[in-house]
């Protein structure tokens, strides 16, 4: 897909969330002074858009540094937000470095379940192939059959080798195989699919840091990179998620999907701030191109509508 494309798709994504931003903002800013009334209704509207209070209270603060007492309009106050934004996000947008003389970059893929952890990693693995990288799939998830069968079409899909095991097998003896098996085909990424049943967060702790484990055995620097795939739908439940999980393993990098049905879009701006975590990718749909490299400027443009 185009990058024009792409950016369309983003900003039509994030439409629901522009609306409640831009409705509320037209409503506050009708040629108005800048006065602390004004700005105690833009930060509440803010919160109301998930970018969640720390954010809120840095635009707010700039807001008043810069604007306070002078009359502005909302298309003023909308593009000065875009600005606050993507200098929020700037930080945080780095795409996912693949080494290349690793032979395997293992990339270990957390989430919840239901976040688009297997199809995320179908995506990456064309896009990788795209850059004439070669890719290995291990279908780690083994208590979930759906999850299997949806990685070994995407593997089909991409020419991707899947390694898989009978159901409900011990995930970390899988990664130890797939791992062997990606060195002895050369491959350039191995990107290994995990459980995300967070009900029992004990047994899944367990079972993470088993992973790790054994995947050291082999690589002691393995995985070299820790993506956390995140639901945009779930708005500040996201933020619950980055905290449990980089308390049970060592989060590299984030890859939120489902901008394109979420009303919610401000969660990547809070995460920024909150976290600091790299952002690697957004998803704004199902097809394998809907999965880009987060690009700071036209998330914050598609985010507040300018």
């Amino acid at each position: 897909m185009a990058l024009g494309a792409f950016f369309s798709r983003l900003k039509q994504g994030l439409s629901r969330s522009t609306e409640k931003l831009t409705a509320g903002i037209a409503a506050v800013f009708t040629k108005r002074k800048l006065d602390d009334a004004a700005l105690e209704e833009l930060e509440n509207l803010l919160i109301s858009a998930d970018l969640g209070t720390a954010v809120a209270s840095r635009i707010i603060a700039s807001f008043r540094r810069t604007r306070f007492g002078k009359e502005v309009g909302d298309d003023e106050v909308r593009q000065a937000l875009a600005e606050e934004i993507a200098a929020i996000l700037r930080p945080v947008a780095r795409p996912l470095a693949i080494d290349r003389a690793l032979k395997p970059h293992v990339v270990l893929v957390v989430g919840v379940n239901g976040t688009g952890k297997t199809t995320t990693i179908g995506k990456l693995a064309q896009s990788y192939g795209e850059q004439g990288l070669s890719s290995m799939l291990v279908a780690g998830d083994t208590f979930r059959a759906a999850a299997v069968e949806q990685l070994q079409v995407w593997g089909q899909r991409t020419g991707a080798p899947v390694v898989t095991a009978p159901a409900n097998s011990d995930a970390a003896g899988l990664a130890f195989d797939g791992l062997a098996k990606a060195k002895a085909a050369g491959s350039d990424i191995l990107l290994v699919d995990t459980a995300g049943r967070l009900h029992n967060k004990a047994a899944l702790m367990e079972e993470l840091r088993k992973i790790i484990r054994v995947l050291k055995k082999q690589d002691a620097s393995a995985p070299h990179s820790v993506l956390l795939v995140l639901d945009a739908t779930t708005g500040q439940n996201a933020v619950q998620q980055v905290a449990v999980f980089k308390e049970m393993v060592d989060v590299t990098g984030l890859v939120v999907t489902k901008l394109d049905g979420s009303a919610r879009g401000g969660i990547v701006v809070a995460l920024a701030e909150e976290f600091g975590l790299p952002v690697h990718a957004v998803g704004v749909g199902e097809q394998a191109g809907d999965l880009r490299a987060f690009d700071p400027e036209d998330f914050a443009r598609g985010l507040v509508g300018t």
